[in-house]
């Protein structure tokens, strides 16, 4: 990731941070709306759950310049996922729910090189959690 994009990620993530429970709803509202299966892996309490994904993406935010020190806490976080039953295929779906979140939360200011920027930082993470699922 260049300057520039991190430089997009940590602006976009300080304006949406405030909002984190309104942000997580409207992530987890769009993940069920676009596929409703996994729905049934949350079985627990969603605004903890949605405190939980605002708390990792704040780390993924605070370590772009050393996302290699998070690599272990990032593979054990897919390995947790995979027993969950979390299928391979729905990281691409949750990109697309992060994604749309941004855009909704950021208005005019969710520019394509804004998007381009996150879809690079989620791409990297989630090939990193899935090295974990496929180990676990």
């Amino acid at each position: 990731m260049t300057e520039d994009q991190k430089m997009l990620i940590r602006s976009s993530f300080a304006r949406i941070a405030p909002d984190a429970p309104a942000v997580a709803a409207l992530f987890y509202d769009r993940l069920f709306t676009i596929d409703p299966t996994l729905q049934a892996l949350f079985k627990g309490d969603m605004p903890e759950q949605g405190r939980k994904l605002m708390a990792m993406i704040g780390v993924a935010v605070a370590n772009l310049d050393t996302l290699e020190a998070i690599v272990p806490a990032v593979q054990q976080l897919g390995a947790r996922h995979a027993g969950y039953g979390v299928p391979t295929e729905s990281y691409t779906t949750v990109g697309a729910a992060l994604l749309w979140t941004l855009e909704q939360g950021l208005g005019p200011d969710y520019t394509p090189e804004m998007a381009q920027a996150w879809t690079d930082c989620y791409t990297t993470v989630a090939a990193v959690m899935l090295q974990g699922a496929a180990h676990a």
